[in-house]
């Protein structure tokens, strides 16, 4: 077992499955732009609250909207397989800064939404970028709700409490 990385982690993505014979890996990204990893030579694999363990990436190329990676300790399918659902991250200080009201995607999934009202909407599960603004993805009690990210709507976002308040009103999600 890989000792726990001191330094906080941004998670990036995840291994959605195995991708061919040779040892490749799908990965689903959770940032804005499906290369965002490409620029990381090493990532860490893990859960949410670790243990992470370094591994350097031998080759990635997009697919589409996913991914494909190949590790060098990763050298067939049957590897691959016992990857899936493993976290990727990188160290938060490898990331650019951001500016004021600006958020890595990282953070905002998992985060709770709660509208004015103090009413627990859901918890963010994906964001998409539909070209025109960026929509959150929230899932709670119902089924998934579409919240668009834009000023009008998204009120405070708080990183620390992971909570985001919404002008979206709980009737929306009939």
């Amino acid at each position: 077992m890989q000792p726990k990385v001191s330094e906080p982690m941004v998670i990036m993505g995840r291994v959605a499955s195995a991708f061919g014979i040779k040892g490749w890996v799908k990965i689903q990204p959770f940032s804005e732009y499906v290369d965002s990893l490409l620029g990381y030579k090493t990532w860490y694999l893990g859960h949410e609250n670790g243990p992470w363990r370094e591994v350097t990436v031998a080759q990635c190329e997009t697919h589409d909207k996913t991914l494909a990676a190949q590790f060098p300790d990763c050298p067939d399918r049957t590897a691959a397989e016992k990857l899936k659902g493993l976290l990727i991250a990188v160290p938060r200080s490898s990331l650019p800064t951001q500016e004021e009201g600006e958020y890595y995607w990282a953070d905002l999934i998992g985060m709770s939404v709660i509208n004015g009202a103090g009413e627990t909407l859901g918890t963010v599960i994906e964001l998409l970028e539909t070209g025109a603004n960026d929509v959150l993805i929230v899932r709670g009690n119902g089924p998934d709700v579409l919240i668009p990210f834009l000023n009008s709507v998204i009120g405070p976002v708080d990183v620390t409490t992971k909570t985001i308040q919404v002008n979206w009103s709980a009737d929306f999600l009939l």
